[in-house]
């Protein structure tokens, strides 16, 4: 099965992830959430810095849970740019 590839739209919200993220990591380490979420601390690299755009979601759920961040904020986080265009 061959993959569509990425639009700027995904490129833009897996960039926008992973500001989130890394902003919900705040001080703890990345080897601490990663271990947490149950992922490797080169994927949690990879996501935060929108290396990896589209993770699959029950990474997001996992890094989400790590974080104490709901994926309805986490959604929430994800659109706003987004709506901010839209008005």
């Amino acid at each position: 099965m061959v993959r569509p590839p990425l639009t700027q739209s995904d490129r833009d919200r897996g960039e926008r992830l992973g500001e989130t993220l890394r902003r919900a990591r705040g001080d703890r380490s990345m080897a601490h959430v990663a271990t947490a979420a149950g992922i490797s601390v080169e994927t949690l690299r990879k996501i935060e810095r929108g290396r990896i755009p589209t993770p699959a979601f029950f990474t997001v759920a996992a890094l989400a849970d790590a974080v104490g961040l709901s994926l309805d904020a986490l959604c929430r986080d994800l659109e706003e740019p987004r709506r901010a265009g839209a008005a």
